[in-house]
C-alpha cells in the first residue's frame, strides 16, 4: 500500500515568504531616500545597477571596497530589543575603512541572516542602515534578507555590510606621504564604537536583566549601560570626503577599530616611522601653532569599561578607541588649515601625537 504524502508547506518548514514580501515593502521608503543620481531602478531586481558616471572626471578612477559587520554589539542590541542604531553601527564599519584612501563611498549592500522573520523588526534594522548611508553620501542599493529557522533561534540575527568608493588615484593619501615631524590630529569618537564588546559583554552585561542595564548611572554621567553601550559608531566619511575636496592637505588616516589605537594608527605609517601618542594629552591647544580644539577625552562608558576589567593602560589602547574615532595625518605647517576645514564639516579634532623616525608602530608618552 502506498504510502500518503504528508502536506508541508513553506512556513511550515518556518520560512514565510509572505512576511518577507511586507519587509521588502517596509523598507523601501528607508532606501529611496538614500538614492544617489547614479543608481539605475530600485528594489527587486536581481542586480543592482549604478552609472559609473561618478567616474568620468577622474584622471585614474579607483575601485575601492569593503566589508565588514557589527560583531557581539548584536547581542546587547538582540537583549534589549533594540534595533534601530546597530544598522549606522554596520555602515559606519564599512565607509570610515575605505574613506582613509580618499575614497568616496558609492554603494552599500547590506546582509540580514535572520532566525525568525518580522517585518518590523528588520524595519527598524535597515532603517538604522538606510541613515547610516544618507550620513556617509552614499546609496543603499540593495541587499538580502535570510531567515534560517533551525540555525539561529527565532531573535537572533547577525549584520554584513559590503561597500563600493571610488578615488582618483593622484589623489589618494596613504602611509607613502607621511613624512617625519607630521602632527597626529584625532577625531572623537562617539563611545566604544563596534569594537571590544565581547569584553564588554563580559565585564558590564551578562547576568544583568535590560530593566538594570536601562538604570542611570552616575558614573557613565546619569546615562545609562543600555543607552552607552548601543550608542551608535560615528560616522566620518561624508564630511572627510568634503573636507578633502575642500583642498584639506591631509597626508594619511588610521580608522580606529579593533585592536585600538595602538592596531590602527600603524597602518597609516610607512616602515621607516613611528607615531608618538600622548596619551595624557590635556587640551586641544597647543603651543606649536597648530591651531586649537576641544580636549582629549576619553567617554565615560571607555573608562567604566577599562576600569570593569582592570586594564592596564598598555591593554586599554589595544582594546578600545579611547576616544578617538578617527586619526588624521599631516604635515606641521598644514595642521591649523585641516582642523579649519574638518571644523567647518562639524568634526572637532585635537593633537595626538607626533611622527618620528621608527619601524612603523605606535608608541606611547
Amino acid at each position: 500500500m502506498a504510502q500518503e504524502t504528508k502536506h508541508i508547506t513553506y512556513a511550515d518548514a518556518g520560512v514565510d515568504v509572505d512576511e518577507g514580501a511586507r519587509a521588502v515593502d517596509a523598507i523601501k521608503a528607508a532606501v529611496a531616500a538614500t538614492n544617489r543620481p547614479e543608481v539605475i531602478g530600485g528594489l527587486g531586481g536581481f542586480g543592482s545597477l549604478f552609472s559609473a558616471a561618478a567616474l568620468k572626471d577622474m584622471d585614474e578612477p579607483v575601485l575601492v571596497s569593503g566589508t565588514d559587520g557589527v560583531g557581539t554589539k548584536l547581542a546587547i542590541a538582540q537583549l534589549l530589543d533594540r534595533h534601530d542604531t546597530v544598522g549606522e553601527d554596520l555602515v559606519a564599519m564599512c565607509v570610515d575603512d575605505i574613506v582613509v584612501s580618499g575614497a568616496e563611498p558609492l554603494f552599500f549592500l547590506d546582509y540580514v541572516a535572520i532566525g525568525k522573520l518580522r517585518a518590523e523588526h528588520v524595519a527598524q534594522i535597515v532603517s538604522g542602515i538606510a541613515e547610516g548611508c544618507r550620513k556617509s553620501g552614499c546609496a543603499l542599493v540593495g541587499g538580502e534578507m535570510a531567515e534560517h529557522p533551525g540555525v539561529m533561534a527565532p531573535d537572533d540575527y547577525d549584520l554584513a555590510g559590503f561597500v563600493v568608493g571610488v578615488a582618483d588615484r593622484p589623489k589618494m593619501i596613504g602611509p607613502d606621504l607621511v613624512r617625519e615631524g607630521d602632527v597626529v590630529l584625532g577625531i572623537p569618537s562617539s563611545g566604544i564604537h563596534s569594537n571590544g564588546y565581547s569584553l564588554v559583554r563580559k565585564v558590564a552585561i551578562e547576568g544583568k536583566t535590560a530593566d538594570e542595564l536601562n538604570q542611570p548611572l552616575d558614573e557613565l554621567g546619569g546615562e545609562s549601560l543600555a543607552d552607552a553601550v548601543l550608542r551608535p559608531t560615528t560616522i566620518y566619511a561624508g564630511a572627510l570626503i568634503r573636507a578633502l575636496r575642500a583642498g584639506a592637505p591631509i597626508h594619511a588616516m588610521a580608522h580606529i577599530t579593533g585592536g585600538g589605537i595602538t592596531e590602527n594608527l600603524n597602518r597609516a605609517l610607512p616602515g621607516t616611522l613611528d607615531a608618538i601618542v600622548d596619551r595624557h594629552a590635556a587640551d586641544g591647544t597647543s603651543p606649536d601653532g597648530f591651531g586649537e580644539g576641544p580636549a582629549w577625552d576619553v567617554p565615560p562608558v571607555i573608562t567604566y569599561m577599562v576600569r570593569a576589567a582592570g586594564l592596564t593602560p598598555d591593554e586599554a589602547y589595544k582594546t578600545f578607541n579611547m576616544g578617538v574615532g578617527m586619526s588624521v595625518i599631516c604635515a606641521p605647517d598644514d595642521a591649523v588649515r585641516v582642523r579649519e576645514l574638518l571644523a567647518a564639516e562639524g568634526l572637532d579634532t585635537f593633537v595626538m601625537g607626533e611622527i618620528v623616525p621608527g619601524s612603523g608602530k605606535v608608541l606611547y608618552r
